[in-house]
């Protein structure tokens, strides 16, 4: 099964999962907020080799497996899967560096897309934090 991003990446698109895919399957409109289609990433269900690399990149804990993600985010599987009928309107994500969100934006987020904001969203975003200082070479 691929992975699936979700709502949660809306307006945050933190691209730390582009720049470890083996396959570049993660995309990104070509005009961010186009016709049904969020200013989000989206992960080509086809080209995804499901190797859960990005999963752990993500600090905003938006990348499930599609097997795994949460029903209150269910609508977005279709949406990624959607991605596949108007390719024209995707590029391939490029990697761009970003501050990492803090623990509360983490779990504001979360709440505000109707999951519950406490459930370890801060050892969720302190593992984040982790992650991407080993990506970028940094040990700590």
């Amino acid at each position: 099964m691929p992975y699936t991003i979700t709502r949660l990446c809306i307006d945050c698109v933190d691209t730390g999962c582009v720049r470890i895919c083996p396959v570049d399957c993660i995309y990104q409109p070509t005009q961010p907020g186009c016709e049904g289609f969020p200013n989000q990433l989206y992960v080509d269900p086809v080209e995804c080799i499901d190797c859960g690399a990005c999963e752990p990149e993500c600090p905003w804990g938006a990348i499930f497996p599609e097997q795994a993600v949460p029903p209150a985010l269910c609508e977005d599987i279709a949406l990624n899967h959607a991605l596949r009928e108007d390719k024209a309107r995707f590029r391939i994500a490029s990697y761009q560096s970003r501050a990492l969100p803090a623990p509360e934006a983490v779990a504001a987020n979360r709440a505000k897309w109707g999951l519950d904001s406490r459930q370890s969203s801060a050892p969720m975003a302190e593992q984040f934090r982790h992650a991407a200082s080993k990506r970028d070479g940094f040990e700590g």
